[in-house]
């Protein structure tokens, strides 16, 4: 098992936010983090950057293609997005971007909310192992993992990766 320390990676993605939303001239964005990794990272960034919109959290357990497999989650947290979306620049953060599936169950969601002018996704972590074509617009640490290894994202408060391979 191996740890890796998140704090250089979200100044990085901060800073490449920012950068990001300079150059596409946008003002007032908003930021969603997914449940619950997600919801941490995006926490962080939004202190980070000052953003003045309240934080919103998704939790697209409801949304899952993979549902019916998986069964329901036994903590699904409720979504809070206190502000629309209708016309507004969102900041979509998660902590993995591993096959694909989780941005799309969340892009399902916030349309349900309004339709966003744009949506810019940041992840933490983005490896290996994609299966929709979904691609980051800033990334915190690029880690190809092998078959058989899992990057997990622990916290709230020391925020922390950990490598773990399949037992």
């Amino acid at each position: 098992m191996q740890n890796t320390d998140v704090e250089q990676p979200l100044a990085d993605m901060a800073t490449a936010l920012q950068h990001h939303l300079s150059e596409h001239q946008i003002k007032s964005p908003i930021m969603i983090g997914i449940h619950t990794g997600g919801a941490w990272v995006a926490k962080r960034l939004h202190q980070m950057m000052g953003i003045e919109e309240p934080l919103g959290t998704l939790d697209i357990s409801f949304y899952r293609d993979d549902f019916t497999r998986i069964g329901m989650h036994p903590e699904v947290k409720p979504s809070k997005i206190n502000t629309t979306v209708e016309d507004r620049h969102v900041i979509l953060v998660d902590d993995v971007l591993h096959t694909g599936r989780t941005i799309r169950a969340a892009l399902n969601e916030i349309f349900d909310y309004g339709r966003p002018a744009s949506v810019i996704l940041a992840v933490l972590v983005e490896r290996s192992g994609r299966e929709l074509p979904i691609e980051a617009n800033v990334v915190g640490i690029n880690m190809p993992l092998a078959d058989g290894q899992h990057v997990k994202l622990e916290g709230p408060e020391q925020l922390h990766l950990v490598v773990q391979e399949d037992a």
